[in-house]
């Protein structure tokens, strides 16, 4: 595969300047529920979208802590741009660290990339059985042809699909023995529906669409990881642990958010009865302290913890980084509540935008390994036992 494309090159140092552009559209995109395809455009001018990129590739190979810093400050300026984001940055990571697509397709992914923003997402979850996380096989079915594949089923929770270059999803085929892969769908592909709109409490302009997919035929060589499986596919939550401090940074970015909007009310804010900012009473000091402590906490967490992983520190177990991850977001919850709660009826008006980063850090603890599968994991270490899957 040739290694000499012109990826863009992500300079961390701009990420202040990213954060800024972002914000400017957040608010009408979450409005509206529309694709925020110009903070999309954003990230890619600054080489955000390619960022985990191998080396092997060309690419500039940053690591967990590197990625987190970027997630971060997507996640403070509009975080449905962030996590539409961390979905590719993460299929690139993880083919910087196992090569394991076909070297041809993964090469056209490079090139396009090179040229303008290709956004990639593994569409996964399905209305029966929920989250891979807890266990169970795909009931999409994947029908042998003579040119290739043809996937039918439906899916649920398909983020960013109305700008999906790439869909990689999980289905079954239907050979006597069934195996299981994942299966690379151009966005474009004919027999791709979006069956129900995503209208959600939180990042609302993520497009985390459900989709029918309807007899979609793709090339024989667009399969990733096709194996024969058991009883049942389980999706490891502890292997990928180090890959949700990152996620965990995003949501931390929406509490900075919210909390630097906290400090500019408090400092505004000027009751007639008191004659002064109440930026300058206890109350508002006490919990621009407690919001302080709880982000800096967070944030020492997940970035401490990422940098341990890039160092390859033994010591840092996968059950570590779950629980930053389970810390962290309730942290961020808990933060912007806080603030929610000083502000009254002002922070809950759709005008403010406090209002809104309190819906979108909601969707925090929702994504996989939710709560309590991290917690499973986290207890049996500490008790020395083998983890139980619970359903």
């Amino acid at each position: 595969m040739t290694t000499d494309l012109s990826l863009p090159v992500p300079d961390l140092s701009s990420l202040a300047s990213v954060t800024r552009q972002l914000a400017t559209t957040a608010a009408a995109h979450d409005r509206d529920g529309t694709f925020p395809a110009e903070g999309i455009r954003t990230a890619h001018e600054a080489g955000l979208l390619t960022a985990t990129v191998g080396e092997r590739y060309g690419g500039p190979a940053l690591a967990v802590a590197a990625t987190a810093r970027i997630l971060h400050a997507l996640g403070e300026g509009d975080p449905s741009v962030a996590l539409i984001t961390a979905m590719s940055l993460s299929i690139h990571r993880r083919q910087a660290v196992r090569a394991h697509w076909p070297q041809e397709l993964y090469g056209q992914v490079l090139a396009e990339a090179a040229a303008r923003p290709v956004l990639l997402n593994h569409i996964r979850v399905e209305p029966a059985l929920g989250s891979p996380a807890r266990g169970g096989l795909p009931a999409t079915v994947a029908l042998r042809t003579a040119d290739g594949w043809s996937l039918s089923g439906h899916k649920r929770f398909a983020t960013g699909v109305e700008g999906l270059d790439w869909l990689l999803v999980w289905a079954t085929t239907d050979e006597p023995t069934p195996r299981v892969g994942t299966f690379v769908v151009p966005g474009t592909a004919p027999g791709i529906e979006i069956t129900h709109r995503w209208d959600h409490l939180g990042l609302r302009a993520s497009g985390s669409h459900d989709i029918a997919l309807r007899d979609v035929e793709i090339p024989a060589g667009n399969v990733i990881d096709l194996a024969e499986h058991g009883t049942a596919a389980e999706q490891d939550n502890r292997a990928g642990g180090a890959l949700h401090l990152p996620l965990a940074a995003l949501y931390l970015g929406v509490a900075r958010a919210a909390q630097r909007y906290f400090h500019r009310f408090a400092h505004e804010r000027v009751p007639a009865n008191l004659g002064h900012p109440v930026a300058r009473t206890e109350r508002f000091r006490r919990a621009a302290g407690e919001i302080a402590l709880r982000l800096d906490a967070a944030e020492q967490l997940v970035f401490g913890g990422a940098e341990r992983v890039d160092a390859a520190d033994a010591s840092y177990t996968p059950e570590h980084a779950l629980g930053a991850r389970v810390l962290a977001d309730r942290h961020a919850t808990e933060a912007v509540t806080l603030a929610v709660r000083l502000l009254g009826n002002p922070g809950l008006s759709h005008d403010n935008p406090l209002e809104r980063h309190f819906r979108d850090v909601q969707c925090a603890p929702v994504h996989a390994p939710q709560e309590d599968t991290a917690l499973l994991a986290v207890g049996a270490a500490a008790l020395g036992a083998p983890s139980e899957r619970k359903t």
